[in-house]
């Protein structure tokens, strides 16, 4: 039942956006594409119970410039399969690779849970811009503070383990950490920082943003903005 207290699929809901389909190991991925044209994309992961559909409504206008593709993980808004930390990342790299030969560059974001995807395609594919939003060192390290009892590394599944991904990331990076995060302790989102070894990230702190509620905060996407343009 672990998995149940990780992933906490989302229902398909009516949207009027774009939809983009891609197929892996039989399964069916859906994508809620935004801003269609355009040289540049952004290849969104969402947290473990978002509805990337109403994130598509800020996406959209904010950042103009790029294509935007907002992942349903397996088993959310419609996709085929049910979630596990191997199937996300078979898809993270199929749908990069479909991407990149269609979009000069393609910039991906993770949040939360999507931190742990992100982090993961960046380790294996040449991602120039990386976006870690409230990010972790690893599932396994996080459980493992709140069941100290139990064995994590033998018990988890699922660890998604981002701090041991990074020494392969060279990507420019930039974390959103929420001042007031309740869910993923400031210590996990350190370790995570001090295992980058190629280029250091840069780490913004949102003042008064709580997990939840980061993306609300209006440095958000100004800082998402300016990191993309800037070279």
């Amino acid at each position: 039942m672990q998995r149940n207290f990780i992933y906490f699929p989302t229902e398909p809901v009516k949207h009027g956006f774009d939809e983009m389909v891609f197929e892996n190991d039989n399964e069916t991925i859906k994508t809620i594409l935004l801003n269609k044209g355009h040289d540049k994309a952004i290849l969104y992961f969402g947290g473990n119970a978002e509805t990337v559909a109403f994130t598509a409504f800020d996406f959209v206008d904010e950042l103009t410039s790029y294509t935007i593709y907002l992942i349903n993980y397996r088993g959310y808004g419609g996709s085929s399969g049910s979630p596990d930390e191997s199937a996300l990342f078979s898809d993270a790299l199929t749908l990069y690779d479909s991407l990149s030969i269609t979009h000069s560059d393609v910039f991906v974001i993770g949040r939360s849970l999507g931190s742990g995807v992100a982090t993961y395609l960046a380790a294996e594919r040449p991602v120039k811009k990386l976006v870690l939003i409230t990010p972790f060192d690893s599932i396994q390290s996080i459980a493992q503070k709140q069941f100290p009892f139990y064995p994590m590394p033998i018990l988890l599944k699922d660890k998604y383990n981002s701090v041991q991904f990074v020494a392969n990331i060279h990507a420019a990076t930039l974390m959103l950490v929420a001042e007031n995060d309740n869910v993923v302790a400031r210590i996990h989102t350190n370790n995570l920082v001090q295992a980058f070894v190629n280029i250091p990230p840069e780490v913004v702190i949102i003042k008064g943003a709580g997990h939840n509620d980061i993306s609300q905060k209006k440095d958000y996407f100004q800082l998402l903005s300016s990191f993309f343009k800037s070279q």
